[in-house]
């Protein structure tokens, strides 16, 4: 991450923007990209005023939001079959036991599934397809969707941006005390989230649901 965030502080702000808006999109449609450790830079960047938190947030909402429903769109069209083709070129995120995994989270919690997946790895990647693929009605996943970008993208950005100013200040002061509060209470705000996240990356895939994939696309 550290060579993320020193290769994004030589870009211009707009140009950087772009990139996170960009990356986070293309997560967002099904596409394995390392969206949150580009989000997580930028914020780190922010707290050092070589941006501006308030762009980095919205361009990070912005790539969640419309790249979740590209790959709503996607997802809707070309179905399972897509999800499966989608397994082979990526089996190390998207294989049949992830994508098994993830129609569980959907099948449990229904759009919920959607809100919480931004905060997942696997359903961060999956939600967009995934639930234009189950058909799940699309006003209902853009109420779930653009709230959990935007929380995702303006909590993330914020807290990382709230942390890193502390730090400085405090550091200055060497008062380690008071850093070490303020990073606590910046995980405390994020710990009902990330807590509920994992309950939903953790469902137990039966055996059956992964033997649902033909042998040809394992």
């Amino acid at each position: 991450m550290v060579d993320v965030q020193h290769w994004l502080s030589a870009l211009p702000p707009g140009v950087l923007y772009l990139i996170v808006a960009g990356v986070i999109g293309v997560e967002s449609m099904g596409i394995p990209l390392p969206g949150e450790i580009v989000l997580v830079s930028s914020a780190l960047l922010a707290a050092t005023g070589v941006v501006e938190p308030e762009w980095v947030a919205t361009a990070a909402a912005a790539g969640a939001i419309i790249g979740d429903s590209v790959g709503y769109a996607v997802g809707r069209r070309g179905g399972r079959p897509l999800l499966q083709r989608l397994g082979r070129r990526f089996p190390r995120h998207l294989g049949p036991a992830q994508l098994a995994r993830a129609e569980q989270s959907f099948a449990r919690h229904g759009v919920w599934a959607v809100f919480f997946g931004r905060f997942v790895a696997l359903l961060r990647i999956l939600a967009g397809p995934l639930a234009g693929a189950l058909h799940v009605p699309y006003r209902r996943f853009l109420l779930a969707n653009a709230a959990g970008g935007l929380v995702w993208a303006f909590g993330t950005t914020y807290l990382l941006f709230s942390v890193g100013r502390a730090a400085e200040h405090w550091l200055k002061d060497i008062s380690w005390a008071g850093l070490a509060l303020a990073v606590l209470a910046g995980l405390a705000s994020t710990w009902w989230l990330r807590r509920r996240a994992r309950h939903l990356e953790s469902v137990e895939v039966p055996e059956e649901a992964v033997e649902r994939v033909p042998a040809g696309d394992r």
